[in-house]
């Protein structure tokens, strides 16, 4: 086979991850690691007008699993309340298995998993948060679109800040 056969019959994915400087983010795994629903004031909290003021909780972990191979989770928490009364609280943890190559810069590497990974997730636990929340008898929810990479660039600031004091 000549070289130019090989090239045209090689993965696509690899093609691309030639081009671009050999640097891959190949997902091996997506899994709800956790989730969880709680109705403490049920069922009296149906039988009040559903106003809830509604408080959203969003954190990132980055675990090493291997060489080149990363555990990212997010998690959400949704919780509902109406006054002094708590509606439901919605706990969802997604998790994925990441494996990056190429990537040599320590900072482009943790702008991927820091932002990049995050944002892959989030579909994943926009669906399980309202699928939940819908299961617990509530009215649809639906997760506002975030912007991991403003929050990422956030946390860096943060953490330089702190260095500097």
């Amino acid at each position: 086979m000549s070289d130019e056969q090989a090239k045209q019959s090689a993965n696509p994915a690899d093609q691309a991850a030639d081009q671009a400087g050999g640097k891959q983010v190949r997902l091996q795994k997506i899994y709800l690691q956790d989730a969880s629903v709680e109705v403490p004031d049920g069922p009296l909290v149906f039988t009040r007008e559903f106003k809830p003021q509604v408080d959203v909780d969003l954190n990132t972990r980055v675990r090493s699993v291997g060489e080149a191979t990363h555990q990212i989770n997010l998690r959400v928490t949704v919780t509902a309340s109406m006054g002094d009364k708590t509606a439901y609280i919605v706990e969802v943890d997604q998790a994925g298995v990441f494996q990056l190559a190429g990537f040599d810069n320590a900072d482009e590497h943790d702008r991927i998993l820091g932002a990049y990974c995050p944002g892959t997730l989030f579909p994943f636990v926009r669906e399980s948060v309202n699928d939940l929340v819908q299961r617990a008898g509530f009215p649809q929810f639906l997760l506002q679109p975030v912007n991991f990479e403003a929050l990422y660039q956030q946390r860096r600031q943060q953490a330089d800040a702190e260095v500097r004091h």
